[in-house]
């Protein structure tokens, strides 16, 4: 079950780098549920074709998430937001008339869009938005 679900987050990044019968087999294995005899009879290709395509869609996406680490980098910037929300819902409960706290989270955040490419910008109203970016390297 464990591994099923790592397989699904997985899929769920890499999926558009598979063939269109790669992800169509495992799509229907995985999210609609059907077994390998039912794929192999709606396809028209033996159980052990099936079989194999799901297990080299694994070893395919695995090495996509050796060589890439975006899922890595998701969970990575899943976490640290996480805990920087959580830093700004204690300082909300705080006391709102010290500003030091707010100051070490504006850097720490700084660092967070610096790290992961984003760029803020205000608009006339004083609202920031986020825009991402890559830099070529």
């Amino acid at each position: 079950m464990k591994d099923d679900l790592h397989f699904l987050r997985l899929w769920d990044t890499y999926s558009p780098l598979l063939t269109a019968t790669q992800k169509e087999i495992t799509d229907l294995y995985f999210n609609y549920d059907l077994s390998l005899g039912e794929i192999a009879e709606q396809k028209g290709v033996s159980r052990q074709s099936v079989s194999d395509c799901l297990q080299k869609c694994r070893k395919q996406l695995e090495k996509y998430e050796d060589k890439l680490h975006f899922l890595q980098a998701l969970d990575d910037l899943s976490h640290e937001y996480s805990a920087y929300m959580t830093e700004v819902e204690r300082f909300v409960e705080k006391e709102k008339q010290n500003f030091e706290p707010l100051s070490a989270l504006k850097e720490k955040l700084d660092g967070v869009q610096k790290q992961f490419g984003a760029e803020k910008t205000e608009v006339a109203d004083g609202a920031i938005i986020g825009k991402v970016f890559r830099e070529e390297e």
